[in-house]
């Protein structure tokens, strides 16, 4: 295998990103029109934390709620601010990072996604279903 091909090959550059100004009912709705789990919290173009579908459990029942439905119960949401339950202090990699390094930061850390950061611009993010992807592909 390869040693050091960048994460710009398997990163998506494609990003759903929130600002600390929406609130819980955009982010649920955006996790589950897109099926995704990570969500950026960006000010302009630059990543200011880092909200995942997993935050939104510990405070909600959002779980309970059927993944296609469209109507969001807010009353939980209501109490709380984008700011308040995402994660700051966010690790970010740059696009030529190695692929080997990122599996090794997702393999020791509590989280399963990494924004990629070029010149303090977020450009992408990789999740550990893209590198696990990745992987199925070498075989």
């Amino acid at each position: 295998m390869r040693q050091r091909i960048p994460v710009s090959t398997i990163m998506s550059e494609n990003i759903i990103a929130l600002n600390r100004t929406d609130d819980l009912e955009r982010a649920e709705l955006l996790f589950k029109r897109h099926k995704i789990r990570h969500i950026p919290v960006v000010s302009g173009e630059v990543i200011i934390g880092m909200l995942s579908y997993t935050d939104l459990l510990r405070i909600s029942f959002a779980d309970a709620v059927d993944e296609s439905e469209s109507d969001v119960d807010t009353l939980v949401y209501n109490m709380f601010t984008i700011d308040q339950v995402m994660a700051k202090n966010v690790t970010t990699v740059n696009s030529e990072t190695s692929i080997k390094e990122v599996a090794e930061i997702l393999a020791t850390k509590e989280f399963h996604a990494l924004p990629i950061v070029d010149d303090e611009i977020l450009v992408g993010i990789v999740t550990t279903t893209d590198l696990i992807n990745y992987l199925i592909a070498q075989y």
